[in-house]
């Protein structure tokens, strides 16, 4: 290996902080290091000239795939004309208004005016003070609980990390914190009560929600949180009918409902938001990943004409709102989402998704039917989910210790494909770039059945 090589991976090994790993190990050589170097379409390369096919996008978000020279081009043309200016006191660029536009555009009938930020954390975080506000405004300051479900996912800081109902995100960082309460996921394959069909597992999903306010106030409950289709809590599809029922019980009680569309916004599901493909009225949506296909950080809040008039009423009352970023609205991040938004129309790719992505569903589903050990394959347009089971006529799952998930992701990156063990279950994710072909779909359905098989055999070895 070349000097600067080996440099590179000592200096990783010893002042590289690395999000979700496993900070000894790592830094004692235990587990692997990988640095990449370059990308195109649905491919990443590594220095050691490794090719793997990206069947995660990253993390969900390079959605028109890597090396887009038209991006690239926005934002070095954007670095020159104009770098940065902050977006307090009314100031903007041209990047930032017009990036405005297209999203107010795309959304959800309704919607109004959109806050920008830089990760889907920060952009919850607004939301979370935005509720608070929007109550204080209306005489209201007792409203302030926000109902999140368990598995979601909604951030890493103090108060998103508390919205997020993974207990890999609470553990030792005594979250979550108050005034945030959970409430059942919809996650009908893990449903306790067997004899529930679909529409009856929603239900009970809806009679959950509602005796968690009734217990809580309704006058205390200010908002709920949900994603779409749940994503790192396992990629999971609600039950047919669970918004419709979610949505009769927040407007039952006055309850503002919140969209994370930091997956699914812009194309993900085979329609442009999530909201729209679940029917979904929401206050406020979350937008993040698919905004720049994370070309350059860039997230969101997608504020509905509804609280952009109570929100008017505070500034009239209170003055300026107190609340802002440095990096609100960057102009080389919105010229990025520009050419982003640009090329999704261009390339067709939310028609794409839909259906390749219920060719990939399908496809994928038939592959692994008959596999013993294979519990539910499961998804949405370009999102996707393998569970795996010790039982799958009983429904018995793995024990932990044994690691499958992880196993069976390491057995995909040997035969070339990046897949995603999702946390808290033997769960194997896909969400590839929204480019993604049928034959580069059947690379990833031969990889997946033989990785399956490979783990298979080794657990029944062991």
């Amino acid at each position: 290996m070349p000097a600067r090589d080996n440099e590179l991976t000592a200096w990783d090994r010893d002042h590289f902080f690395h999000p979700s790993t496993h900070m000894a190990a790592h830094a004692r050589g235990e587990t692997p290091n990988r640095i990449v170097t370059g990308g195109e379409g649905v491919y990443i390369v590594d220095r050691d000239g490794r090719r793997s096919l990206d069947a995660f996008a990253g993390l969900y978000c390079v959605n028109v795939g890597y090396g887009r020279q038209e991006i690239a081009d926005a934002i070095a043309a954007q670095a020159r004309a104009l770098a940065y200016y902050h977006a307090y006191a009314g100031h903007g660029s041209e990047a930032s208004i017009r990036l405005a536009k297209m999203i107010v555009d795309r959304a959800p009938a309704g919607m109004s005016r959109v806050f920008f930020g830089l990760s889907g954390s920060d952009a919850n975080e607004t939301n979370i003070k935005l509720v608070w506000y929007y109550n204080n405004v209306l005489g209201r300051p007792q409203k302030k609980k926000i109902i999140s479900r368990w598995r979601g996912y909604h951030g890493s800081g103090l108060m998103t990390g508390s919205l997020t109902g993974l207990e890999l995100f609470h553990k030792a960082f005594d979250l979550p914190l108050s005034p945030v309460l959970h409430t059942e996921a919809p996650y009908f394959f893990r449903r306790a009560d067997r004899s529930l069909d679909e529409a009856g597992f929603a239900q009970f999903c809806a009679d959950q929600l509602d005796a968690l306010i009734q217990r809580e106030g309704p006058d205390t409950v200010a908002a709920f949180i949900g994603e779409p289709v749940l994503g790192t809590g396992g990629i999971v599809p609600p039950p047919a009918g669970y918004w419709e029922k979610i949505q009769a019980v927040l407007k039952k009680h006055d309850v503002l409902l919140i969209a994370d569309e930091v997956v699914t916004g812009f194309g993900r599901l085979g329609s442009m938001f999530g909201a729209q493909h679940y029917a979904m009225a929401p206050d406020l949506i979350t937008i993040a990943k698919g905004l720049t296909s994370a070309y350059a950080p860039l997230s969101g809040v997608i504020v509905s004409d509804k609280v952009w008039r109570v929100l008017e009423q505070g500034s009239d009352a209170l003055g300026a709102i107190g609340h802002g970023w440095t990096y609100s609205s960057h102009p080389i991040c919105a010229a990025a989402g520009v050419a982003n938004l640009e090329l999704v129309d261009q390339l067709g790719l939310v028609e794409n998704a839909r259906s390749v992505g219920a060719y990939f569903r399908d496809s994928l589903a038939q592959a692994l039917a008959d596999h013993p050990l294979v519990g539910e394959v499961r998804g949405e347009g370009l999102l996707a989910a393998v569970e795996l089971v010790a039982d799958k006529a009983d429904r018995v799952f793995f024990d932990p210790a044994l690691k499958v998930g992880p196993r069976l992701s390491a057995a995909m990156l040997e035969r070339g494909v990046i897949a995603r063990a999702m946390p808290h279950g033997d769960i194997l994710g896909f969400a590839p770039p929204l480019c993604l072909t049928r034959a580069e779909a059947d690379l990833i359905i031969d990889a997946t059945a033989k990785a399956v098989a490979s783990v298979a055999a080794e657990l029944k070895s062991a």
